[in-house]
């Protein structure tokens, strides 16, 4: 097993989840949610991007109905993932219902990085089991430890949130149509900030960049078309 790069991979994969869970225990604690809370959470969500984006929003001074649109929004890229994961998620319904439960970016990840169906199975899994149980135990340590922390703003933890944020953004900025879409949801999250409840700037901001990455698409498929007719003269 030592050997083995597929198990070597998913347990790296497990250990940095683990530290990243901590700052979400931390982090959703801090917002004001109980240990209870934060650990059922992590547990039956299970996406770390949503969860953030969910507690910022409350820590903000939104309500559900301001955290949840954008949590949900977060999370609907893991239902693409699992289109392309058909293959993949083979079984009868209860074993596909719980492999479902945990497609994220990394399950993802590692099964198509394997050549083999039975590979990309085994990399599923073995991720899924390391990256599961490195997020629950981080989870717990992070909101047992924030929970005796008192006002979080003593520590500069506010802050936090928006730091998280530009992290999971950053990755994501390739090539100019997705800055040129990031640029006008920020531009427009800002102006709604001041008079819009917490959460209304992240949902509206989303919406705003969707007309730029269709005109985007839109631009590609006219190049595409252009270059095989070219091809066909």
């Amino acid at each position: 097993m030592s050997n083995d790069p597929i198990f070597k991979n998913a347990l790296s994969i497990g250990v940095a989840t683990a530290v990243y869970a901590v700052s979400f225990g931390v982090l959703s604690v801090a917002a004001g949610f109980s240990v209870l809370q934060t650990c059922v959470m992590s547990v039956f969500c299970f996406t770390g991007a949503s969860q953030l984006t969910f507690v910022s929003v409350i820590a903000a001074g939104g309500g559900v109905a301001g955290a949840l649109p954008p949590a949900l929004l977060l999370a609907g890229r893991n239902a693409l993932y699992a289109l392309s994961l058909k293959g993949v998620l083979t079984g009868s319904v209860p074993k596909r219902a719980l492999r479902a439960q945990v497609v994220v970016d990394e399950t993802t990840a590692m099964a198509h990085a394997q050549p083999t169906l039975a590979a990309k199975r085994r990399a599923f899994d073995l991720t899924a089991v390391c990256l599961f149980t490195a997020w629950n135990i981080g989870t717990l340590v992070g909101a047992v430890a924030g929970s005796g922390l008192g006002n979080p703003r003593d520590y500069g933890l506010d802050a936090v949130f928006p730091a998280v944020f530009l992290a999971l953004l950053a990755p994501q900025l390739r090539g100019p149509d997705t800055i040129r879409a990031a640029v006008a949801g920020a531009l427009i999250a800002l102006a709604l900030v001041p008079i819009a409840p917490a959460g209304v700037p992240i949902i509206a901001s989303a919406l705003a960049a969707v007309p730029l990455l269709l005109a985007a698409g839109r631009r590609r498929g006219r190049v595409a078309v252009r270059q095989a007719t070219e091809v066909g003269r």
